[in-house]
């Protein structure tokens, strides 16, 4: 039987968004080592149902996925201690120059998402590089029928206002070169988290984005050869 994410493990993260204090937390510890360990079952689930379609996944330890709980607060207002949320980087996380998977669970704010998160200035110029060079094979990515089904459009949060330094004011691609970030997201409810089926369900949806990461991972593999 498929590992499942356990309603205690949403327990435990809706708990700690009302107590989200050292004191809480040390007394409560347990239930966070239980959902941590719930939550790295899970994953290991996740990873053999995308190894079918993407091998190089399989090489994934599931442990090193989840990112610590723990804030760092040193440059932020909001002092509390810990996230709220049980985040998991199947080779994607902030600069990375790889695109990748993401799963991100906390309470009525849980989602899926796969890309490239804040590449760092040389892979974003390449990207928009690839994107514009070659407008069809990209386009021919975010047309398909699934992916369009599953995610609508890229994530349009903090692009630019105006096409970027080096591009035609004309280019036909020009939305797209002005983001900075190249990841598509899917809302996930409670219900989808808890779910018997989910790891093979979540499975499916990165698999239909995976024809993104790949035209990612060819631009910057290409810029490096």
């Amino acid at each position: 039987m498929s590992a499942t994410i356990s309603k205690n493990t949403l327990n435990f993260l809706q708990n700690l968004i009302q107590n989200n204090n050292r004191e809480w937390f040390t007394e409560n510890k347990k239930q966070y080592t239980d959902s941590q360990e719930n939550m790295i079952l899970f994953i290991e689930d996740l990873i053999a149902e995308m190894g079918v379609f993407d091998e190089d996944i399989l090489k994934t330890d599931a442990k090193k996925t989840l990112f610590r709980i723990y804030r760092d607060v040193r440059f932020s207002k909001d002092k509390s201690p810990y996230k709220t949320n049980m985040g998991a980087s199947l080779g994607m996380g902030k600069g990375s120059q790889k695109a990748g998977y993401y799963l991100h669970v906390e309470p009525g704010k849980s989602f899926l998402a796969s890309g490239i998160y804040m590449p760092d200035s040389a892979a974003l110029k390449t990207i928009r590089k690839e994107i514009s060079l070659y407008s069809e094979d990209f386009l021919k990515v975010v047309s398909q029928k699934n992916f369009k089904k599953l995610f609508k459009e890229l994530d349009q949060d903090d692009q630019l206002k105006k096409i970027p330094q080096g591009f035609e004011k004309e280019d036909p691609m020009a939305e797209y070169l002005k983001l900075k970030n190249f990841i598509v997201v899917y809302p996930l409810k409670d219900e989808d988290i808890i779910h018997n089926d989910a790891a093979k369900k979540f499975s499916e949806i990165f698999e239909a984005a995976k024809p993104l990461n790949d035209f990612l991972n060819s631009a910057i593999l290409n810029s490096t050869n």
